[in-house]
């Protein structure tokens, strides 16, 4: 069955932050509308490397993306690639490496800022390069791209959790309200999107540590969220004894639920409605 999906990856998100913080995706929990599971960040748990993880299903000792300057084009199919193939409409409100990964290096701001081009892998994007560029606007040009474009996948990917973390630290209250602040842009969106059948995935691609940093095994820079919110997934109530999802098994998963045939990615069935 083809769906709509809209993954939400909130840069520098620790687990235990998204647990204890983000008061509305909590409450979708509460009310059977939302599964949160804790995922383990491969490694190098830095960004660039676990952007390609995330949307390709690739470890970054496989991709060749080890770490935030390797500035080239995925070397794989990503969930972008596979669903243009599949004459599906692609998006991305986010971090200008991405465009780098999936369209094209080194980014340009006046050529790439704003993408419209259906031969590209993101056909349609805002795309932006300051660390402090807001989360509240980003999520503003995200909502944007899916009103004038209706794409099947929306990425939107803001920063300012991981900008936060790296000014003030893991345990900082600044840390903490920029997760909140998220939150709450998220409360504004999502309900529309539950309503308008949507299939979301919020999650992160690394964590947070008090050195201000991350790239390491330390559980804070590794353990990331992620909520899945939808109808096609299977919101059982007790998480403990499945198997929770692996980073690699991302970008299978959402290939799974575009209804993408026949691609090689690994894929963590078992949080799809109907499964065993």
């Amino acid at each position: 069955m083809r769906n709509k999906v809209i993954l939400v990856v909130l840069d520098g998100l620790n687990y235990q932050v998204a647990h204890n913080c983000m008061g509305y995706l909590n409450g979708l929990i509460e009310t059977h509308q939302a599964t949160l599971y804790k995922v383990q960040a491969q490694l190098p748990s830095m960004s660039r490397p676990l952007y390609e993880c995330i949307l390709t299903g690739k470890r970054p000792v496989e991709s060749g993306i080890v770490n935030n300057e390797v500035v080239r084009l995925s070397h794989h199919s990503s969930v972008f690639s596979l669903a243009k193939d599949a004459g599906l409409i692609t998006a991305a409100a986010a971090f200008h490496w991405m465009s780098e990964l999936y369209n094209r290096a080194p980014y340009n701001a006046i050529r790439d800022r704003v993408t419209n081009d259906e031969t590209l892998n993101i056909q349609h994007g805002c795309f932006y390069h300051s660390d402090h560029y807001p989360d509240e606007h980003l999520f503003l040009d995200a909502e944007y791209l899916r009103r004038q474009y209706n794409p099947n996948f929306l990425l939107i990917h803001p920063m300012n959790i991981d900008d936060t973390g790296h000014k003030f630290g893991l345990d900082s209250s600044q840390y903490r309200n920029s997760a909140r602040y998220a939150d709450i842009y998220l409360s504004r969106f999502v309900p529309q999107w539950i309503d308008q059948g949507y299939q979301i995935i919020v999650t992160s691609d690394h964590g947070m540590n008090n050195d201000r940093s991350h790239g390491g095994a330390l559980a804070e820079e590794r353990e990331v969220p992620m909520f899945v919110i939808g109808s096609q997934f299977a919101h059982r109530h007790v998480v403990e004894n499945i198997e929770p999802p692996k980073q690699t098994e991302i970008c299978g998963l959402v290939c799974d639920l575009l209804g993408i045939e026949h691609h090689d990615k690994a894929s963590c069935q078992m949080l799809l409605a109907g499964s065993k």
